[in-house]
């Protein structure tokens, strides 16, 4: 079965098109824009007419592509940013619909937790139990489970949210970057794990970033980026460096997408600080995520 699955975040909008064969997800397309639908949401409580004008520009293009694929089923999902857009959220909605053909679910965080679980785990080498940490734009997600989720818990901050309530500018000065890592461990200190996770694994643009820098590609490659491990000392090393960085500097690194940078370093430490609430010291990285784990869904259906 041909499935396209699209995934409307808070900094990024993302498609996949799969084959899905007895719960097998083979992809054939992966596409990811930053388009930072969420930018300024936190403190208006709407959408930026900008930020909407991309991303609908992006899904216009996503709806040929899933159309001249011959998708037989769709499915598209909004995420933390819709949540918070009470002012102007379904007139969006209308319009990614009309675009589409099919409109975009705004999901809780624990479905989208849920969802992130069953597409990372698929891909997964380590042993389990697993947690699965999602860094996004505007929020966390922690999920516990074995063969299936157990636990799942979601926290109100990712990259845009801690980059625009904590680093206004790049490079921050130690004072802002010891703040914003006050904030994430505070956010996270209420994230309580059922037990002790034998894998951590790491799914969202942030933490794929991040493996890339690591990693040192000269281009970004999701081949290499999957499976990739990262130490939390490594972790902590490198966004003391991203933090230190021009927006001009960090864009220049071979494998980021320059749109990415601004909210790099609040990623970083994001990432780092839900690693650490893990209890663990390592974390493996997915390629594989919440757009996999709708199109196994769909397939289902």
């Amino acid at each position: 079965m041909r499935i396209a699955a699209g995934d409307i975040g808070t900094n990024s909008t993302r498609l996949l098109i799969a084959e899905v064969s007895a719960g097998r997800v083979v992809p054939l397309e992966r596409r990811v824009v930053v388009t930072g639908l969420g930018a300024g949401v936190d403190r208006t409580g709407r959408l930026d007419e900008g930020g909407v004008v991309r991303t609908l520009e992006v899904l216009a293009e996503y709806g040929r592509t899933a159309r001249d694929a011959g998708a037989q089923a769709a499915r598209v999902v909004a995420t933390a940013a819709l949540r918070a857009a009470a002012g102007n959220r379904e007139e969006f909605l209308d319009r990614a619909a009309a675009l589409l053909g099919v409109r975009p679910e705004v999901i809780t965080g624990e479905e989208e937790a849920a969802l992130s679980f069953e597409g990372a785990t698929g891909g997964a080498a380590g042993t389990g139990p697993y947690l699965v940490i999602d860094v996004g734009g505007g929020s966390t997600e922690f999920v516990f489970g074995a063969a299936s989720p157990a636990h799942a818990a979601s926290v109100d901050l990712g990259s845009r949210r801690i980059t625009e309530r904590f680093l206004p500018s790049l490079p921050a000065s130690a004072e802002e970057l010891a703040a914003a890592r006050r904030a994430a461990a505070e956010a996270f200190a209420g994230v309580v794990l059922p037990g002790d996770p034998g894998t951590v694994v790491g799914v969202g643009g942030t933490y794929t970033a991040l493996a890339a820098v690591v990693l040192g590609l000269p281009a970004y490659d999701p081949d290499r980026v999957h499976g990739a491990r990262l130490e939390l000392a490594a972790l902590d090393t490198l966004t003391e460096h991203l933090a230190g960085m021009s927006l001009l500097q960090m864009a220049a690194l071979p494998s980021l997408d320059p749109a990415r940078a601004p909210v790099l370093p609040g990623g970083a430490i994001v990432a780092a600080e839900a690693l650490r609430r893990s209890g663990r010291a390592e974390v493996e990285v997915s390629e594989t995520d919440l757009l996999d784990g709708i199109a196994r869904r769909l397939a289902l259906v």
